[in-house]
C-alpha cells in the first residue's frame, strides 16, 4: 500500500521543447530534416589552428556563428562557448506553447570542458563552469542557483536523469538542461593522443570502424511536470553505473552498462522487448562499440532498432546526450527510425539490429544510452505521447 502512494505522489514529467545548434543547423527541425536524407555535418579540414594534419569533424560554420553572436550580444561579455548555449536555450524556449514560471524553473548545464580556450589567456575563476552558468541562468531570466553536470561523455543523459529526479521531487515544475562544448585545439590533441580520431567519416558499429569524429554543438531540452497540451514524450525512468575498470577504457563485457539500463527498464516497469528503438553512445571506437553491444545482449535490447548519432554531427562531448535525445524524440513523434551514416556491415561480436535506412515504424518506448571515460554509464527510457 505504501509503495503504491509512493507511486501516486511521484510526478509524471514531460519534454515540453527543444533545440540543436551543429554543424547541420540551428534547430531541431533542421537536424530531423537531414537525417531523413541521411546528410552528415561532418567535413574534412586544413588548419593548423587545430592540427598540423588534416582532420574530419563537425564544426559550427562562420555565417552560423554570425547569427550567433548577433543574437546573444546585450552588454555582457560572453565567450563562444557561452554565446552558444544562450542560443539555444533561447532558441529552446522560443519553441514553447506558454511561458514558463521562471520562480519554479531550475537550468542546467552540462558541458565537459567549457571555456577551455580561454586557459592562460583569462582568470581562472573566469574559466569556471560555475561562472559561465551562472551567467548563461542569468542571460535567461533564472534566479535559481543553476546546477552544473561535467561527467565526461555521460553528461548530457545525467543532466537530464538529474533534472526528473528533482521534478519527480517536486522541488522544481520545470528543468532547462543545455548541454554545450566547443571544437578546440586542447580537446583535438587529446584525442588524437589516445589514436582514437578516424581519418575519415566515423563508421558506428562498421568493420571498418576505425574512431570517432569530434563534434560542436550546443542543445537544450525543456522538461516539465506541469502536463501541456503538446507534450514531445515522457521521460520515464533513468539509472547510472560504473566500470571500475580503466580510466579510458570500457568494460570488456558490457556489464555494468546492461545494469544501468536494466535498472532503467525496471524502474519504467515495462520489459527488455518493450524497447523500440535504441540511441547508442554509438562512438565508433574499437572498444565502446563493442562493449555496447554486448550489453545490449546482456540487457534484452539487441533486437530494438539501434542507431548512433555520431555519424551526423560526431561527437559532441557535454551536449551529446542531449542533442542526441532531443532528436530519439523527434524518431517518437514521427513514429520513424534513425539510420546510422557509415554502417555497413557488422563489425562487433554479438548481433544487434543496427538501423541502415528510415523507414516508419510504432514506437512507444525508446532508450538512450551513453558511456564516457572513468568507465561511467548511463541510461534513459522515453515514452511516446499520443
Amino acid at each position: 500500500m505504501e509503495e503504491k502512494m509512493a507511486e501516486q505522489l511521484i510526478k509524471p514529467v514531460f519534454a515540453l521543447a527543444s533545440n540543436v545548434t551543429s554543424s547541420l543547423g540551428m534547430n531541431t527541425e533542421n537536424h530531423w530534416q537531414a537525417i531523413l536524407r541521411k546528410q552528415s555535418g561532418i567535413s574534412q579540414y586544413e588548419d593548423l589552428h587545430f592540427s598540423e594534419k588534416s582532420f574530419w569533424a563537425s564544426k559550427i560554420d562562420p555565417t552560423k556563428w554570425q547569427l550567433i553572436h548577433a543574437q546573444t550580444q546585450n552588454g555582457v561579455l560572453l565567450s563562444p562557448f557561452e554565446q552558444m548555449a544562450v542560443f539555444s536555450a533561447k532558441e529552446a524556449l522560443g519553441n514553447l506553447e506558454e511561458p514558463l514560471d521562471f520562480k519554479k524553473t531550475v537550468f542546467i548545464l552540462s558541458s565537459t570542458k567549457g571555456n577551455i580556450e580561454w586557459l592562460y589567456e583569462k582568470e581562472d575563476d573566469r574559466l569556471l563552469l560555475s561562472t559561465s552558468a551562472a551567467l548563461i541562468s542569468k542571460q535567461l531570466g533564472i534566479d535559481h542557483l543553476p546546477i552544473i553536470v561535467s561527467h565526461a561523455c555521460v553528461s548530457g543523459v545525467i543532466a537530464t536523469l538529474y533534472a526528473l529526479r528533482l521534478l519527480q521531487s517536486g522541488k522544481y515544475e520545470n528543468a532547462i538542461i543545455t548541454g554545450a562544448d566547443r571544437f578546440t585545439k586542447f580537446v583535438l590533441n587529446g584525442f588524437q593522443s589516445f589514436q582514437a580520431i578516424a581519418e575519415a567519416p566515423c563508421k558506428p558499429f562498421d568493420k571498418n570502424r576505425a574512431g570517432i569524429n569530434l563534434g560542436e554543438a550546443a542543445a537544450t531540452l525543456i522538461l516539465s511536470s506541469n502536463k501541456t497540451h503538446h507534450p514531445l514524450a515522457q521521460l520515464v525512468s533513468g539509472a547510472t553505473s560504473n566500470d571500475a575498470n580503466h580510466i579510458s577504457g570500457p568494460s570488456r563485457t558490457g556489464e555494468e552498462l546492461a545494469m544501468a539500463i536494466n535498472k532503467t527498464i525496471r524502474e519504467a516497469r515495462i520489459s527488455a522487448h518493450e524497447i523500440d528503438l535504441v540511441s547508442a553512445h554509438g562512438t565508433a571506437t574499437l572498444y565502446n562499440d563493442e562493449m555496447e553491444s554486448k550489453a545490449f545482449t546482456l540487457a534484452g535490447v539487441a533486437s530494438a532498432s539501434i542507431h548512433s548519432l555520431k555519424g551526423y554531427i560526431g561527437h559532441t562531448l557535454g551536449a551529446a546526450g542531449i542533442a542526441e535525445t532531443a532528436l530519439l524524440i523527434e524518431a517518437l513523434r514521427n513514429q520513424q527510425l534513425i539510420p546510422s551514416i557509415g554502417f555497413e556491415e557488422p563489425g562487433v561480436s554479438c548481433e544487434i539490429n543496427v538501423t541502415k535506412n528510415t523507414s516508419s515504424k510504432l514506437l512507444t518506448y525508446a532508450l538512450k544510452t551513453a558511456s564516457g571515460f572513468g568507465g561511467c554509464n548511463a541510461a534513459t527510457v522515453w515514452k511516446a505521447c499520443n
